[in-house]
């Protein structure tokens, strides 16, 4: 995302973990800092997939070249040609920390990896030719300088923008908007003219289409090599980063679950052994959480704390399983789904990047 703060870690200390973390089980390798991790793209799936985007880059004949470096992050900083890729999914064993404390890894897989380098690319390139500031790009895709607000109310049907990450991420911000439609001008076989025919979006891809035949053959104005929050000057430990980002993901949600878990589970009779509905909303939690974030596209994480309520409601509604459990599972899915959806069309959607 564009307009990262420029923050800095406190400078590390000439100690360095003699241990080899990897083999480390999660507690301990909590209490590891991030500038201990010794972490490069050097050698690393990353620096493959890099490669990947370079070909894509040269195939459509654009000589620009974002440079890359490990942070804690997906970011580009204004100013900076250049792409900050998350720690996490540097290692394998970085990428099961992050699961298991997050519910899910972003850009852990091959694709899902190649979605965020392109969009990442794509505010790369701003900065280096400076991009928004011609008038045309504004006109097109708004004021660059307008606030970053931390939620925004999505229109999932609109037809003014291209549909890349989740979240329909191209309405969070003009400079957003920019970055998805050039990703999926980039992205091989995207086949974007037919299928964005008849959108408003379609004007935009056409003008990227015009800009990178200008600027693409072009070298940079910008050529500032800067790293921002580089790994290796992070002093924060790895507990200490996933407790902020698991605040930072955390939903702050209303009590208002009463109504409908009512409907689906019933309150418990004197002296009866029914199931407790909170103990089966627990076992059956992953399969809900995996479920409604494929259907929805949010967050894994929020989800899953919505589902924390939930549970901890019907726990204190004293609340038990009525029926068959399958059914029962169903429609607990049907209610978080429906809650999701109320979180996205509430105007307090998370602008997570």
């Amino acid at each position: 995302m564009a307009g990262q703060p420029r923050r800095r870690g406190s400078a590390p200390s000439r100690r360095r973990s003699t241990t080899d973390w990897t083999t480390l089980p999660d507690e301990e390798l909590l209490d590891l800092r991030l500038c201990d991790l010794g972490l490069t793209l050097e050698g690393s799936v990353i620096e493959a997939r890099i490669e990947r985007l370079y070909a894509e880059l040269e195939r459509r004949g654009v000589r620009f070249r974002p440079h890359f470096w490990v942070s804690t992050d997906w970011f580009s900083p204004d100013g900076v040609p250049g792409v900050a890729v998350p720690f996490y999914v540097v290692h394998p064993r970085l990428k099961q920390l992050e699961k298991r404390q997050m519910l899910d890894v972003e850009g852990g897989t091959e694709e899902w990896c190649m979605m965020l380098l392109r969009h990442e690319t794509a505010h790369a390139i701003d900065s280096a030719y400076r991009l928004h500031r011609r008038k045309q790009w504004r006109e097109t895709f708004g004021p660059y300088g307008q606030a970053y607000t931390p939620f925004y109310n999505p229109r999932p049907y609109s037809k003014r923008y291209v549909l890349h990450l989740d979240y329909w991420y191209a309405q969070s911000h003009p400079a957003e908007d920019w970055a998805e439609t050039f990703a999926v001008w980039l992205r091989p076989g995207s086949q974007w003219r037919k299928r964005y025919a008849g959108w408003p979006a379609i004007r935009k891809l056409e003008f990227v289409e015009r800009l990178m035949a200008e600027v693409g053959p072009r070298a940079q104005p910008v050529r500032n090599r800067e790293r921002v929050e580089l790994i290796s000057t992070l002093s924060k430990t790895l507990r200490a980063y996933y407790r902020d980002k698991r605040q930072r993901y955390g939903a702050d949600r209303p009590d208002f679950y009463d109504r409908d878990l009512r409907r689906l589970f019933r309150e418990a009779r004197p002296g009866e052994k029914a199931v407790p509905a909170h103990r089966f909303l627990r076992r059956v939690r992953p399969q809900m959480a995996r479920q409604v974030a494929r259907w929805t596209g949010e967050y894994r994480y929020t989800i899953d704390q919505v589902l924390g309520e939930m549970i901890a409601r019907a726990r204190d509604l004293g609340l038990v399983l009525d029926g068959d459990e399958t059914q029962a599972a169903l429609d607990a899915t049907i209610m978080l789904t429906v809650q999701t959806m109320n979180y996205l069309h509430s105007g307090y959607h998370r602008l997570a990047r």
